[in-house]
């Protein structure tokens, strides 16, 4: 991902690991590092702010860039402030603490302009309407889930993450970015997802004396409303695995957002920040500008979230997920909230979309929110044959963005993409970009 940020120059590295040097900052890059250039080699440094002069060390070198670490900062930013978090160089959960809020902001724009200049190119990044990122009133204690590690240490659980490339495990009894009663349930039982759904991930079904476990819980953790068993004994990423049951307590837990309120299940997805996420569903509801009358398809569609967010406004909404159990959310909450004009499937996009069209049902709007790894060409490949007059694009990541809208520009004007801080004091940023079909 990093050698793009050099437009695919192909050079010889001439640093040397260990070689100290001199780094002008030019901006921050897409994994909250600093980018600078020594003889016209890129060089990404950790912790590093635009506008600052360093010398930096080498410490590793790679065919199209080399990363390096702060030796000595000469010239300081003025946007550099004191990390209020004790363990903000050790935990690598936050990568922009050392950066004022208000500087976050103009960071968090600036690379998603950046992503548009590397993968976009039918766009004239230049003339885009790239607005101001909309921030947090309170950028601390945001966070409504965690999922951390367990781990023990000289007889002791610990719940937390691993530092920054390394398998040690960071004990985070607190953290400036969780919400206080997330923390809470860690720091008593070592795992904790939602609000509050207590999931434990076990590589196998047996738990050890689990009823004694259950009752624990239960009694020092009395808002604890479900307690849910997954099972994920492969070596993989993937968090949960295939299988989950209900150990005790509630199969759902609520979460609102605005008026409307959700059901959610241990495995599915919901935004991780509810504050923030009324401000970006807003800004989805302003791109659609809807009268009423539109027809809408929300791909990606998950619990229901989005297209419910838009339902009153619209004639009829219909969303699709892979995820049998988020479809299954959607529909409760669909019926819970007495929407009609709701339909939710268990699919692709460009699987049903088809088949709708066929039936003699297009859509006047869709909605996306992918993975970080952006569309399916596929589904790419349907919004552009079947043509419908605007699409609301929600992205998680700047690259997968800007490739996207790369391809949708063949037949749709960008009006306007705006960035929103949903993970302050990280390199994260989303952005809803509003597509309109080209005359």
């Amino acid at each position: 991902m990093r050698g793009t940020d050099m437009a695919k120059q192909q050079m010889n590295i001439k640093i040397k690991k260990g070689e100290q040097f001199p780094v002008t900052i030019q901006r921050i890059g897409i994994n909250g590092e600093g980018v600078g250039y020594f003889q016209k080699q890129v060089v990404f440094v950790p912790g590093a702010l635009p506008g600052e002069e360093v010398i930096v060390e080498a410490t590793d070198i790679h065919p199209t860039y080399a990363e390096a670490k702060i030796k000595r900062i000469r010239k300081r930013s003025p946007n550099r402030i004191k990390p209020p978090c004790p363990l903000y160089d050790q935990c690598g959960g936050c990568q922009l603490q050392h950066l004022s809020y208000e500087a976050q902001l103009e960071a968090k724009r600036d690379i998603v302009i950046q992503a548009l200049r590397r993968h976009a190119r039918r766009l004239d990044v230049d003339k885009l309407d790239i607005r101001p990122t909309i921030g947090m009133d309170n950028p601390w204690h945001y966070r409504n889930k965690s999922q951390f590690q367990v781990g023990m240490k000289e007889g002791k659980v610990l719940a937390g993450l691993y530092g920054i490339n390394s398998h040690r495990l960071i004990d985070l009894s607190e953290c400036r970015v969780q919400h206080p009663q997330t923390t809470r349930v860690t720091n008593i039982v070592g795992f904790h997802t939602g609000d509050i759904q207590l999931v434990l991930v076990t590589a196998t079904k047996d738990i050890p004396r689990k009823q004694l476990l259950i009752d624990e819980i239960r009694r020092r953790l009395p808002e604890v409303k479900s307690i849910v068993q997954n099972i994920n004994g492969e070596k993989t990423s993937l968090i949960f695995g295939d299988e989950t049951e209900v150990l005790a307590g509630d199969e759902y837990i609520q979460e609102t957002l605005g008026d409307l309120s959700f059901e959610l299940s241990s495995r599915a997805f919901f935004q991780l920040n509810p504050l923030q996420t009324v401000k970006l569903y807003d800004e989805v509801k302003k791109a659609a500008a809807l009268t009423g009358t539109e027809r809408i398809v929300d791909a990606y569609c998950g619990v229901g979230t989005i297209g419910l967010w838009l339902a009153r406004d619209a004639k009829e909404v219909r969303g699709m997920d892979t995820i049998p159990e988020a479809i299954e959310d959607a529909q409760n909450n669909a019926k819970k909230h007495g929407f009609t004009n709701t339909h939710y499937v268990v699919g692709k996009a460009e699987y049903w979309l088809p088949k709708w069209v066929k039936g003699g049902w297009k859509p006047d709007v869709i909605i996306v929110d992918p993975p970080r790894v952006g569309c399916d060409r596929a589904l790419l490949e349907t919004i552009l044959r079947f043509r419908p007059q605007k699409v609301v694009y929600v992205s998680c990541n700047p690259s997968s963005l800007a490739r996207d809208l790369d391809a949708l520009a063949a037949q749709y004007r960008v009006d306007y993409i705006q960035p929103v801080d949903m993970f302050p004091h990280t390199a994260h940023v989303e952005s809803v970009a509003r597509l309109v079909l080209k005359l």
